[in-house]
């Protein structure tokens, strides 16, 4: 099957700093994928590529099949972006902004779908407000409007929930999926990392415009599994004083790899004498992955193995 988005090799410079290094990456159609990275590691800079908007110093990307250079009509019909920018016409309504729109990919009649994203996107009562006079998370409802105009099969999400309101994610996220659900591609960007690790089936993660970690989101937690201990005490027991990964105050922080060392630090505190004011348990979450993959800066065969789109 035709990978819905194929990068071989892309690179990218602007003066003496390089936003992508060479980048490898296939999505394979139907996934909900996420893109992870800190600010500056070449997200933004990736999708722009994908979306026409900047080209590669070298390599190639596609959208199902069409080279997003020499064949940019097929492929910018078949993508659609929600810029992390709020970007909007002030001279146009709601309604005439996701009509226009249509009329970009040269949609008539599209009345009926239009209706519907205002429906899921909590826009019906704006639909005839001048976009100036909406609030920014209005706007950015918009947006996400106007990337599914046209329905299309791959959809790329730069930060959509950024300064939105609870009420709006949910109700956003539930749409997605359900876009999903019906073989739309979703590629996600968000420092949200909750929202990734419970939406996502893959996820890649970015550093100085490389992948530094590919994989199933499962398998990126199974990779750094273990156990993290608030424990509220007067002090730790001498032999655990150099597993601290924080402190606040009378409040360490210790990361566990087993509950087995659970007893052992429990049985330490008994020998010490030292009374546990307060002790809770968390597992591994996406965001201590992130972290961990953060502070190590090679990309490994493994990652570039795991670049290949995933086998159906």
């Amino acid at each position: 099957m035709t990978p819905a988005v194929e990068v071989v090799d892309v690179a990218r410079r602007f003066g003496d700093v390089h936003a992508l290094a060479g980048v490898d990456l296939t999505v394979a159609q139907g996934e909900f994928f996420g893109l992870l990275g800190p600010n500056g590691a070449g997200k933004t800079t990736l999708i722009s590529i994908l979306a026409g908007l900047t080209r590669a110093d070298r390599g190639n990307a596609r959208i199902l099949g069409h080279d997003v250079v020499t064949d940019y009509r097929h492929a910018r019909r078949l993508l659609g972006v929600v810029p992390q920018e709020l970007v909007f016409d002030p001279f146009f309504t709601v309604r005439e902004t996701l009509s226009i729109q249509s009329g970009y990919f040269g949609l008539r009649h599209n009345d009926a779908w239009i209706d519907a994203l205002l429906h899921h996107l909590d826009l019906t009562a704006k639909a005839d407000a001048n976009m100036r006079s909406l609030s920014g998370g209005m706007k950015r409802r918009v947006l996400v409007g106007q990337a599914l105009v046209h329905k299309p099969p791959v959809i790329v999400l730069d930060e959509p929930t950024a300064g939105v309101d609870v009420e709006l994610r949910q109700s956003l996220w539930a749409f997605i999926r359900n876009l999903n659900r019906d073989g739309h591609t979703i590629i996600l960007t968000t420092h949200y990392l909750e929202e990734a690790e419970a939406l996502c089936g893959r996820i890649a993660m970015m550093k100085a415009g490389r992948i530094v970690a590919l994989d199933t989101t499962q398998h990126l937690l199974s990779r750094f599994s273990g156990l993290t201990v608030r424990v509220s005490a007067p002090r730790l027991p001498d032999d655990w004083a150099s597993r601290v990964n924080d402190r606040e105050g009378s409040v360490y922080y210790l990361g566990l790899e087993s509950y087995a060392e659970l007893e052992r630090l429990l049985a330490s505190f008994r020998l010490a004498g030292i009374a546990i004011d307060e002790l809770t348990l968390a597992g591994t979450d996406l965001e201590q992955v992130f972290l961990r993959i953060m502070a190590g800066t090679e990309t490994t065969d493994e990652t570039k193995r795991l670049a290949e789109v995933p086998e159906s």
